[in-house]
Formats: C-alpha cells, structure tokens, sequence
C-alpha cells in the first residue's frame, strides 16, 4: 500500500503561480504523477516521473508552464506550474504505482491522493 497526502492547491489571478506537493509513504513505486478532473470534464494526465531514471513527461497542454519534479530524500514529488490560466482549473490528484507509461496513458494507476484543488480567475 502506498499512502499519498496532497498539499499547496488554492485560488490564483491567471498568470499566477501554485506549486502542489505530494508526500509518497508506504510501499515503493517506480513512478509518481499527476492528473487533474475539471468539472463535467474527464480526468487527464498532467505530468508523470519515473523515479529511478528522473524522466518526465508533461501533457501537451501544460508543457512549458509546468514542471514535475521530486525530492528523493522526501519522497515527495512537486508539479511547479507557472503563467496558470482559466483552463488550469479543477481538481489535482498526486497518483503513483510501479507501472509502464500505458497505464499512466491510460490512467491506471492503483494509489490515489484525495485530491486538492486549484481554482484560476480571469
């Protein structure tokens, strides 16, 4: 069992910034990542870390504003995002799992933070 708690959601003008933290404990994982939900909206991947190579991918939609990184020592991977818009808000979810990047394509992944949420105004 892996256990995930969530921190650093909130409101922000558009162009602002917000960096999400999320603290892994439990089993190991090969891969830590996040995905978002905005209302009446599928959830889609954000970003996802392969912990032992420090890969990272990001969605299309986020590339060059935000940033997924981690501290290995904390166990804990951050999702740094910059010049945030409108489109940007909903709910953020930490997920990691020993898993391939199909799963993460596909979004499954076995654990799941509780979510928090980042709320852009225009």
């Amino acid at each position: 069992q892996v256990q995930l708690v969530e921190s650093g959601g909130g409101s922000v003008q558009a162009g602002g910034s917000l960096r999400l933290s999320c603290a892994a404990s439990g089993d190991t994982t090969n891969s830590m990542g996040w995905f978002r939900q905005a209302p009446g909206k599928d959830r889609e991947g954000v970003a996802v870390y392969y912990i032992a190579t420090g890969v990272s991918f990001h969605d299309n939609s986020v590339k060059g504003r935000f940033a997924i990184s981690r501290d290995n020592a904390k166990n804990t991977v951050y999702l740094q995002m910059n010049s945030l818009e409108p489109e940007d808000t909903a709910l953020y979810y930490c997920a990691a799992d020993k898993v391939g990047a199909g799963s993460w394509r596909q979004g499954d992944v076995r654990y799941w933070g509780q979510g928090t949420q980042v709320t852009v105004s225009s």
